[in-house]
């Protein structure tokens, strides 16, 4: 099992308009094509203006095609094309959980 963590840092003011774009719209898109959704959040203390969400996968080949079957769909495009330009940067991590993680 992987998760990946994908951080999005939104331009100052504009992260209430990308939770609900995601919340009304993008959330159920991926949540239909990536199984596996652990949590959405926003962050209260540190990188403010982020919104971070947590999938997991059974393997980096699962990841990677369940996220080209994603990109493959068009209202997955039209999607991203409204909250493009509210994101000012992207990082996403693959985190491996330790043998005794409740998650492993």
């Amino acid at each position: 099992m992987i998760v990946e963590q994908r951080d999005y840092h939104v331009v100052t003011g504009k992260l209430p308009e990308l939770v609900r774009l995601y919340a009304e719209e993008g959330i159920a898109i991926q949540r239909e094509m990536l199984g596996g959704f652990l949590g959405a959040f926003t962050t209260d203390v540190g990188a403010l203006s982020t919104y971070t969400s947590l999938w997991s996968y059974e393997s980096h080949a699962e990841r990677e095609s369940r996220r080209a079957a994603l990109q493959a769909r068009e209202d997955w495009q039209q999607f991203l094309a409204r909250i493009q330009p509210l994101i000012h940067t992207q990082q996403n991590r693959i985190l491996v959980p330790t043998p005794f993680s409740p998650i492993a």
